[in-house]
C-alpha cells in the first residue's frame, strides 16, 4: 500500500472534518421567528414607555386649567312698581300689648282708675285696656289722646300748649289737646301712639303713658 495516499487522505479527511466543525450551523426557522417577535415586543414596550413618559412629561408641564370665575349676579334694581310705594314701620299686636299692659300697671301702682288705648302709625287702634272702675268717658278719651300723639309725633302736652297760636286744632276730628298721650319713635319717626285717661290730672295720665312707651325700650 502506498503511504503517500495514505497519508493525503487522512489529511484531507481531517481538513473536511475542520472545516465542517468551523462552519457554523445555521438557526432553526422557529428560532428565528421566536427572535423577532421577543425584539418586536421589547421594541414596543420601549415605544409605549416613551410615549408615556412624553404624555406624563407633558402633563406635568400644562397647569392646571382654573374654572372660569363666574361674575356675580348684578343686584336687581327697584322694580317699576316698588318705585311706586312707600314702607311704613308698625307696632306688633304683642309690642302695643305689652305697652298697655305697663301704663295700666303703672296706674295701678298709684291706685289710679284709667284706660289706656295704643294706635298704630295710621292712628287704628290696636290695643285698649279699660282698668277696673275707670270712667266711660276714658275710653274714648285715652283713644284720642292716642291718635293726636301719633299724628303730630309729640306728647300731648306739649302739643296743648299750641292751641294759643293755633286754637283751630282742637277741630281736627278724633283728636283731643290734653296731657296723656305719648308718643312711640322708632329711628325719629312715630310708629304708635300710647293714650292714658282717667286720672285726677292729665300730667298723671302722660306720666303713665310714658311708662307704657318705655317698656318697650326694655
Amino acid at each position: 500500500m502506498d503511504t503517500n495516499a495514505t497519508t493525503n487522505t487522512t489529511t484531507n479527511t481531517t481538513t473536511n472534518t475542520n472545516t465542517t466543525a468551523q462552519r457554523p450551523r445555521a438557526a432553526h426557522p422557529t428560532t428565528r421567528r421566536t427572535k423577532k417577535v421577543l425584539l418586536g415586543a421589547v421594541a414596543a414596550a420601549a415605544l409605549a414607555a416613551g410615549t408615556f413618559g412624553a404624555v406624563s412629561a407633558n402633563a406635568a408641564a400644562t397647569p392646571a386649567t382654573t374654572p372660569a370665575t363666574t361674575p356675580a349676579a348684578a343686584t336687581p334694581g327697584p322694580r317699576p312698581a316698588d318705585r311706586a310705594l312707600t314702607h311704613s314701620t308698625h307696632l306688633t299686636v304683642a309690642a302695643a300689648t305689652k305697652a298697655a299692659t305697663a301704663a295700666l300697671d303703672a296706674a295701678r301702682k298709684e291706685n289710679q282708675r284709667v284706660s289706656v288705648a295704643v294706635v298704630d302709625r295710621n292712628g287704628n287702634t290696636v290695643v285698649t285696656l279699660r282698668g277696673d272702675g275707670a270712667g266711660p268717658q276714658s275710653y274714648e278719651s285715652a283713644e284720642r289722646k292716642a291718635y293726636t300723639a301719633v299724628s303730630w309725633n309729640a306728647p300731648t302736652s306739649v302739643l296743648a300748649g299750641r292751641l294759643a297760636q293755633a286754637p283751630n286744632l282742637k277741630d281736627i276730628p278724633g283728636t283731643l289737646f290734653l296731657a296723656g298721650g305719648s308718643p312711640v319713635q322708632a329711628e325719629g319717626a312715630p310708629i304708635a301712639g300710647i293714650g292714658v285717661a282717667g286720672a285726677p290730672s292729665g300730667d298723671l295720665d302722660e306720666k303713665f303713658a310714658q311708662a307704657g312707651a318705655a317698656a318697650l325700650a326694655e
